[in-house]
């Protein structure tokens, strides 16, 4: 079978030869802790979603349409000490960040978000002005070349790059997540307004993509929950995502889509069952911290949803004997079902060793093998 068919197959909860060989990426840190352990300098590509042979981790491929706001802020540099640097970004965002500790682009500090661009409806107009979807510069140059490339492909295709689009985190992004959580009640009109404008956007900008090409799959990056559950009620969901996902999704179905990922950290468990009435076909990353486990999620929702990820990242930093466990107790029984691909639930930390994570993989193309 090849890579697409794969993919394809396990997202049907049908049988294949073996189940796909995903995972989610590396901090900058571990990169580095890594290559004084022993991993080449000249190994990776570091672009895990697209296939990293060294580890022998599978290809998809992502349309890179640019849906971000054209033109875009220009990065200013607000205030500077010796710890810290308030600025500015591309997004319009202003944050305080601490100077040290980036490697590679990651740093392991949160930032402190201070604004946002959308403060009132206003800001609002004046944002949109960002979102023209008719941008020339939107599409690649070598668009045309791709197309000919994705045409005769073996591997699955996404549409659109990772974590690049959704409804909840793009209110995130224009209006912070504290903001957005009293403009649900205290202005649901406006709510509304920009939900609306996101989706239409989407669509409008897609739309020369899904005339060209046959997309395998779309990712909803939402990111709506923390540890101890979503960030957002299941009325909220309902009343103001639901009908929006299911409008993009009609829409990408008529043009052969058939699978719809979505993205969220944290428990989000109890939004599943109107994830899967809106048309949302697999849940990832399954946070083990957050209580995501994926094997209770299965007897829960069977086949009405397909499930990604779900293995502890902190196992890895223990033992071989930790690890087996974690991967004996999930791989398994999940594979057999169907519908799943077995992750590490997010980013690999730096405290890492590298010759923990080498074990994690043999072990688990083992089981995937059969």
């Amino acid at each position: 079978m090849t890579d697409r068919e794969r993919f394809c197959a396990v997202m049907e909860f049908k049988k294949v030869d073996r189940v796909p060989n995903h995972e989610l990426g590396l901090w900058g840190q571990t990169i580095q802790q890594w290559q004084q352990q022993g991993l080449p300098q000249d190994a990776l590509y570091f672009n895990w979603f697209e296939g990293e042979p060294y580890f022998r981790i599978d290809r998809r491929a992502f349309a890179p349409i640019n849906i971000g706001m054209i033109p875009a802020f220009e990065y200013e540099v607000l205030e500077e000490d010796e710890r810290t640097i308030t600025a500015r970004h591309e997004n319009g965002i202003v944050t305080k960040a601490l100077k040290v500790g980036t490697v590679r682009g990651t740093r392991m500090s949160m930032d402190q978000y201070i604004s946002f661009p959308v403060t009132d409806r206003q800001s609002f107009q004046q944002i949109k002005k960002r979102y023209n979807p008719n941008s020339l510069v939107r599409y690649p140059l070598w668009w045309d070349e791709m197309v000919k490339m994705w045409k005769t492909r073996t591997y699955p295709l996404c549409l659109l790059t990772n974590a690049s689009f959704g409804l909840y985190s793009q209110l995130r992004r224009w209006v912070g997540t504290e903001n957005i959580s009293y403009l649900f009640y205290d202005d649901p009109a406006f709510v509304e307004e920009m939900i609306e404008f996101n989706t239409e956007f989407l669509l409008a900008l897609v739309e020369k993509a899904l005339n060209e090409i046959d997309f395998d799959y779309f990712n909803f990056f939402e990111d709506f929950a923390g540890k101890g559950g979503p960030l957002i009620s299941p009325e909220i969901f309902k009343k103001f995502f639901a009908p929006y996902y299911r409008k993009i999704i009609d829409r990408f179905r008529k043009a052969g889509i058939k699978y719809f990922w979505l993205d969220s950290d944290g428990n989000c468990e109890v939004l599943i069952p109107l994830m899967i009435e809106s048309g949302i076909t697999c849940l990832w990353p399954l946070e083990q911290a957050s209580d995501m486990d994926p094997v209770r999620l299965r007897k829960t929702f069977g086949k009405e949803i397909a499930l990604v990820g779900g293995i502890d990242k902190r196992v890895l930093q223990k033992g071989k004997k930790e690890i087996e466990q974690e991967l004996y107790s999930k791989i398994p029984v999940l594979v057999e079902s169907g519908g799943y691909i077995p992750t590490i639930d997010h980013t690999v930390q730096p405290d890492t060793p590298f010759e923990n994570f080498h074990y994690y993989l043999e072990l688990k193309m083992k089981l995937l093998e059969g």
